[in-house]
């Protein structure tokens, strides 16, 4: 049966952000899917631990502020989920922030912040969950790239550096991780309702005009994210590599 490619029975996630917006839908598809998930965020993610368990999910609390992770750091958290929970089968490296300046004005601060937690977190974590995927022959690693991976954006420099790189990295992970079992492939969402995007849908002019580009003519939600995600991290995307995958309402085809 098609439908049971798409299980994730007995599988464990690693979820970074998953507190809310984005990095909570996808947690709780992947564990309506079956996996058991570890949530990483920099606060405690009570409700996310909540509806997880109530679908029978066993979930693992991570509490880390990205900001002040290294790379051991992060291989500690990896090892720490594979004690726990027995083995790591997916990663979803979600956690992300934005900082809004025009690039003349841009701060040192800003842009080290940015693409710590947007770009070198996500490496060093691939890298520390792959170290124990390719020892068992399988395992599956999602990024979350964004619109700003194809276009430059506007008063975003750090994020659109950041975001471009998160496109390249997956693309560079999965030419080098495929041929050992494991897969890399990244979501591109668009403008989503999300606390990131909170300035844009508050100012009236700016809303209205990224919803006239929108096809779909609306927001997306964190609901809109859950099918691609379940799709990504079971056997039913196994020949799927180094792809950015669009959720977007139809904006790129603008």
């Amino acid at each position: 049966m098609i439908l049971d490619s798409f299980k994730l029975d007995g599988k464990v996630a690693l979820v970074t952000g998953a507190g809310q917006g984005l990095g909570q839908g996808m947690a709780l598809a992947l564990a309506e899917a079956g996996a058991d998930i570890v949530g990483l965020d920099r606060r405690e993610c009570g409700e996310t631990c909540a509806a997880v368990k109530a679908m029978g999910r066993r979930f693992k609390q991570v509490v880390c502020d990205l900001r002040q992770a290294d790379a051991a750091a992060l291989q500690e958290i990896v090892a720490g989920a594979v004690t726990d929970m027995g083995h790591l089968d997916i990663l979803l490296n979600n956690a992300g922030i934005i900082r809004r300046a025009p690039a003349l004005q841009f701060t040192e601060a800003d842009w080290d912040d940015v693409l710590h937690i947007n770009l070198r977190v996500v490496f060093f974590l691939s890298q520390a969950a792959a170290g124990v995927m390719v020892p068992q022959g399988h395992g599956k690693i999602i990024q979350i790239a964004s619109m700003l991976s194809f276009q430059g954006g506007v008063i975003v420099p750090a994020y659109t550096a950041a975001k471009s790189g998160v496109a390249g990295i997956t693309r560079a992970l999965a030419n080098e991780w495929a041929p050992l079992g494991l897969n890399v492939n990244a979501i591109a969402p668009g403008y989503m309702a999300t606390d990131n995007t909170a300035p844009l849908r508050a100012d009236a002019g700016r809303s209205t005009s990224i919803l006239g580009r929108i096809p779909a003519n609306r927001w997306g939600t964190p609901n809109d994210l859950q099918g691609v995600v379940v799709f990504l991290a079971s056997s039913a995307s196994d020949y799927l590599n180094g792809a950015i995958i669009p959720v977007d309402g139809g904006w790129l085809t603008r």
